[in-house]
């Protein structure tokens, strides 16, 4: 068991009640920040049983760092994840490996690829053993749970952040991904980007021999937000029919596949009012082109607690919470968007951009690594940037 970071011996959340709903990982987390500083803890989850759904999800070192510190036991996170030997853009169309970006050589807990399931089933332990109560088929609001603080981590669409903000509506990006995962139990411990004009794949290894498929393209025909809505594997492999051979077989063996609409979100502009905060996806909604959706979450749970820890007034803790993570968080979204763009370039540009690529994987290596360490380097358990 990992030495637990100095504001989670107990502060002043000792003895606060905290009742967060949203049984996610930035919900889960929360509540093992919280536990762990002493806090009283009950996380309220709609569903029957806390699982996910059967997708990959990558934890950088910056958010690694956060479990590290709420002591998640490093055999269990060994045991339940992939290490990440690095990422690799690929010419989608070619399949030629344009350059290799190591990630061993990152500073801290290494980058790691979870199932989503495995990665929730360590927290929930975690959170259990920590003497968080955890109720099952509670589909209550902020406004009906009682505590010092409420935390209301729903995700996308999260009723706390409607009643801190109002209705926002989202607008629809011109983009679509769909997921899936296959059988490839002698896959790589790497990430591939496999680019394309107006489109992009990206395949990574899961534990248990399986291949997380995350698939991306632009067009105007919208789809609704959400990731529980099934699609014909077929159309999928039709929009990657002029795709790599190494691609298309990957592609060839997708049965089920899900299909959402990306949607931008404004960053809240309330996080909190005196006793509720928001945080993750209720609060900063993100595009999967960085990795940093459930990341940042992680942070933000850490963030939110030790604030809390750190100050009499709940208030005034929140309004620290969201003065620091507010700027980080923005950050992170302008990545991911310029990300989007990056990856669906396409005619003169897209060469150009597979030359630039090339020529500073050779002469300078570690560039790419040393451009990310504002986002893989931040240790929010220490840092307070």
């Amino acid at each position: 068991m990992t030495e637990l970071s100095t504001h989670q011996h107990g502060g002043l959340n000792r003895g606060r009640h905290v009742s967060i709903v949203g049984g996610g990982i930035g919900g889960l987390t929360c509540a093992l920040a919280f536990a762990r500083s002493g806090a009283r803890v009950d996380v309220h989850e709609q569903a029957p049983e806390i699982g996910e759904v059967g997708a990959g999800i990558q934890i950088t070192p910056n958010g690694a760092r956060v479990f590290e510190a709420l002591g998640l036991d490093g055999a269990a996170v060994e045991a339940a994840s992939i290490k990440s030997k690095a990422v690799l853009p690929m010419d989608g169309l070619t399949g030629r490996q344009i350059t290799r970006f190591d990630l061993t050589s990152l500073d801290g807990p290494a980058y790691r690829f979870y199932h989503r399931a495995s990665l929730i089933g360590l927290l929930l332990d975690a959170c259990r053993d920590a003497g968080v109560v955890i109720h099952l088929g509670s589909k209550i609001t902020v406004d009906e749970v009682d505590g010092d603080l409420v935390v209301g981590a729903e995700g996308i669409h999260s009723q706390t952040r409607a009643l801190l903000n109002g209705l926002q509506e989202p607008f629809f990006t011109g983009q679509v991904a769909w997921r899936a995962m296959v059988d490839a139990p002698d896959a790589d411990a790497v990430a591939r980007i496999w680019m394309a004009p107006n489109r992009h794949v990206v395949t990574y290894p899961l534990k248990g021999g399986l291949l997380n498929i995350v698939a991306v393209l632009e067009r105007q025909q919208w789809a609704p937000e959400g990731w529980a809505h099934p699609d014909d594997a077929g159309n999928l492999r039709h929009v990657f029919r002029d795709g790599a051979p190494e691609l298309k077989g990957i592609l060839s063996k997708v049965d089920e596949v899900h299909l959402w609409g990306l949607f931008r979100h404004p960053v809240a502009e309330q996080w909190h009012n005196d006793t509720v905060a928001i945080l993750g996806d209720a609060a900063h909604p993100t595009l999967p082109f960085l990795a940093q959706g459930a990341n940042m979450a992680i942070e933000d749970a850490f963030v939110l607690s030790r604030c809390c820890d750190e100050a009499a007034d709940i208030a005034s803790a929140l309004a620290t919470y969201q003065a620091d993570r507010k700027p980080r968080v923005s950050r992170a979204i302008d990545a991911a968007n310029a990300n989007a763009r990056n990856y669906h370039l396409s005619g003169i540009r897209r060469g150009l951009s597979h030359t630039a690529l090339k020529i500073i994987g050779k002469t300078a290596p570690n560039a790419f690594l040393n451009r990310m360490d504002w986002l893989y380097g931040c240790d929010v358990t220490t840092d307070r940037r």
